[in-house]
């Protein structure tokens, strides 16, 4: 019995040491003194200051803006790539599938160069429009590959069965296909919006002036030294970021028993 526990101790340590820093963070954001090396006492005020940074309200105004339109353009292509790669099989498909799985490979400095270098071969002016792009082409990848995992275990009688009832193919789909993979498909936006949310690398290559997005403000907080705030705002954007997290679970939980 004691050696079976082995591994979970070892488990359970390792989650520890790995999450230690992030509780930390968490413990010192209500912490009244500005520096974390001793406890002040327990305090809101860091997140009261929050609400008077208006360079941190517009840096997450464009972060919204940025992962909501990426999570959109995401669900819809990404959803007609999952099913492409599905349905279809060649060599186009292939090279389809190639390209869907690159940005999932690729090292994140890698993409954020080569999407900058586009950028500036095409004279296109670097901003919000440009972040966008770069977002919407990684979180394809995601929603494509959540919905060909869906795929996998979809029953394509039922599209059949209510094209004997008389349904054309657009009836079908439009009635039958898309409420089923509908739960696979917001799951699959979820994750594409925490991982908009949460871009810094690629973000950083891409963004030009009046276009900072939340990670970046950070980073900015960081080198100019405002722990506290730092500490509260990663505290709201872990807090967001886990809940995003646990709403697609469910989703594909449900997804699953159906």
């Amino acid at each position: 019995m004691r050696h079976s526990r082995i591994p979970l101790f070892t488990t359970l340590a390792i989650i520890f040491v790995f999450y230690l820093p992030i509780m930390v963070l968490v413990v010192n954001s209500f912490n009244d003194s500005r520096f974390g090396g001793n406890w002040g006492g327990f305090t809101l005020k860091w997140y009261a200051r929050l609400l008077e940074e208006q360079q941190i309200w517009e840096a997450v105004w464009n972060t919204l803006l940025i992962a909501v339109g990426a999570t959109l353009v995401s669900m819809v292509l990404g959803t007609a790539a999952g099913f492409a790669l599905h349905r279809f099989q060649s060599r186009l498909q292939r090279l389809h599938f190639a390209l869907i799985y690159t940005p999932l490979v690729i090292p994140d400095i890698l993409m954020g160069m080569s999407l900058l270098l586009l950028f500036v071969a095409l004279n296109v002016e670097l901003g919000l429009m440009t972040i966008f792009l770069a977002h919407v082409t990684f979180c394809i990848s995601y929603v494509a590959m959540v919905i060909l995992a869906r795929f996998q275990d979809f029953d394509f009688s039922v599209i059949e069965a209510a094209q004997d009832l008389g349904a054309n193919w657009w009836g079908a789909t439009w009635r039958v296909l898309l409420p089923l993979l509908a739960p696979g498909i917001a799951a699959g936006g979820l994750l594409a919006f925490t991982l908009s949310l949460d871009d810094f690398v690629i973000s950083f290559f891409v963004a030009g002036p009046g276009s900072t997005t939340l990670p970046i403000r950070i980073y900015s907080m960081i080198k100019h030294g405002y722990p506290p705030l730092i500490n509260a705002l990663s505290t709201i954007l872990l807090l967001v970021t886990f809940a995003a997290v646990t709403l697609s679970q469910h989703l594909s939980r449900s997804y699953q028993k159906k």
